[in-house]
């Protein structure tokens, strides 16, 4: 019988207090399995994709199989991507936290310097990928001789990704008498293979097929025209109005120009692609988990091991040729037990790879109606309405209050809030499309939408929409010409020939002559100080 709690579970009162300060109580189906064929010693393999608890599934217990404070690791753990390695050295070290135990992730991208600095002063567990693996083993920076316990993390992408050789001959440099794990969301035969020949009678776990695309994933299709694919798209995420979201494209000259096309439309979209620097996938990744990237558009390739626990939606906007990706790309949400939703756009000529879906998962999509333009518009209005709420249940409305007096004996004070937002703009954003009227330059950049934020000022930029800016290049042009951190830039409205961008106050002037003298995509830019204007009518006005 499984266990149904981890203190049913045979643990160590250190990694027992981790798991409690993470809040895990119930164990998941592949730990609960797991968890004890390995304590018991036996080799396994195991299916489980993205985001079923597969890392403490064998990290716990091989935190529970070594003694910390050796000089050669006695853990070992590959990972096909960077930011898997990232990813399962974090989670060891929070399981171990109660514990001495020294994790290093070992990766390329990374200065190998310090690399050799960790690993002389000793490690308990090492993470890598196989390739810098490979490199520290030939220099000798890497001694796999107390290697207990090794584990391959997403098998089958490894070998996708061709290091098959490269596992082949890290796994004949470890000690014959060792006990090894395989973890892969899907199982060929190659995996089979490679499990026959350095696995010892494994046992074999396996999540059921009706769980192999994750029960929490709502996953849904919408029928679409290739030519109308984008403005399907754009419907799509003004109604759903996802939190974060990953969409996924075929290639990476498509995630590039989704990315620019959705950013022209004034959405948080970056893409993250193979032509990318690792220094520049760090960024992306950086402002997509603090939020100031909603959309990441990406490639298959590129989004492997990547680790974003708060993803609310994967859209598929090219359905994938092989359906084994399917699995890969919805796993990224409902992880941890969230609810996520899955959504996959499907052209006439995309049907039979639909099918070929369901038929791997045993899972029929749920079909989609497309949203309406009324239902873009009615759900904008639900937003607007959600944000007047907050503001109307905060504070500071005294000063708007005296002019709504004012006025009240003259209007009606219903016609006076309308107004009011048709002042502000406040439906304007994305909407050109649905018949809303969009303020002139001069009445926009006068008013400058909802008041900045404390601190802040806006600024008017010449560039917008029509001329292809995106929030990231605005973004880019601050901190890399004005030297102002990402972090400190507040809203950016982008119009269809102009744009709005909250900074810091005391930064303003700087930000405009080093902006002035440089260019965006491109194209010439000119920048204005507008709020002195705006702060000195509403003065005027209170």
């Amino acid at each position: 019988m499984e266990p149904t709690t981890f203190n049913e579970m045979t643990l160590s009162d250190p990694i027992r207090r981790a798991i409690a300060d993470l809040g895990f109580e119930e164990p998941t189906p592949i730990q609960a399995q797991c968890i004890k064929i390995l304590m018991e010693g036996h080799d396994l393999t195991a299916q489980a994709q993205t985001g079923t608890g597969k890392t403490a599934a064998f990290g716990i217990p091989m935190l529970e199989s070594i003694t910390p404070g050796g000089r050669t690791p006695q853990g070992l753990i590959l990972a096909p991507t960077r930011e898997l390695a990232i990813q399962d050295a974090e989670a060891i070290h929070a399981y171990g936290k109660y514990i001495p135990v020294r994790v290093v992730p070992i990766y390329g991208g990374q200065s190998i310097e310090r690399q050799f600095q960790m690993l002389r002063r000793g490690t308990d567990i090492v993470v890598g990928t196989p390739g810098r693996l490979m490199d520290h083993m030939r220099r000798g920076t890497l001694s796999l001789e107390a290697i207990k316990m090794v584990v391959l993390d997403e098998a089958d992408e490894m070998l996708n990704m061709g290091f098959v050789e490269d596992i082949e001959f890290i796994l004949g440099q470890l000690p014959s008498k060792r006990q090894t794990a395989l973890f892969s969301a899907t199982i060929p035969s190659r995996i089979r293979i490679l499990a026959g020949k350095y696995l010892q009678e494994p046992q074999h776990v396996s999540v059921s097929q009706d769980r192999l695309t994750v029960p929490q994933v709502r996953q849904l299709y919408y029928e679409v025209s290739g030519r109308n694919k984008l403005d399907a798209l754009t419907r799509i995420l003004d109604v759903g109005t996802p939190a974060s979201a990953i969409i996924f494209t075929r290639t990476k000259r498509d995630a590039g120009e989704l990315a620019d096309n959705l950013a022209g439309l004034g959405y948080l979209a970056e893409p993250i692609h193979g032509d990318l620097s690792q220094t520049e996938r760090d960024r992306v990744m950086r402002r997509f988990r603090d939020g100031m990237v909603e959309l990441l558009v990406a490639t298959d390739v590129a989004a492997r091991g990547l680790d974003i626990p708060e993803v609310s939606h994967v859209i598929n906007y090219d359905v994938p040729v092989d359906p084994e990706a399917y699995v890969h790309r919805i796993g990224r949400t409902g992880r941890a037990g969230r609810k996520g939703e899955a959504i996959t756009l499907v052209t006439p000529g995309e049907r039979n790879m639909l099918r070929m879906i369901e038929r791997l998962t045993r899972h029929r999509l749920q079909v989609a109606h497309l949203p309406t333009l009324a239902d873009v518009a009615a759900q904008k209005r639900e937003t607007l309405k959600a944000t007047l709420r907050t503001m109307l249940e905060g504070d500071g409305l005294a000063p708007y209050l005296l002019v709504v007096e004012d006025l009240a004996g003259d209007y009606n004070v219903a016609e006076v809030a309308a107004a009011a937002l048709k002042l502000t703009g406040a439906l304007e954003a994305k909407q050109g499309k649905d018949g809303v009227q969009e303020p002139t330059a001069g009445e926009s950049a006068l008013q400058g939408g909802l008041p900045p934020g404390p601190g802040m000022t806006k600024i008017f930029l010449n560039l917008g929409r029509a001329q292809r800016i995106r929030p990231a290049d605005v973004v880019g042009a601050i901190a890399n010409e004005a030297g102002i951190a990402g972090e400190a830039i507040g809203a950016i409205d982008i119009y269809d020939n102009f744009t709005l961008v909250e900074v810091p106050a005391k930064d303003a002037a700087r930000v405009a002559s080093a902006l002035n003298q440089s260019k965006l995509r491109g194209q010439r830019v000119k920048v204005e100080l507008r709020a002195a204007k705006q702060q000195g009518s509403s003065k005027a006005h209170h």
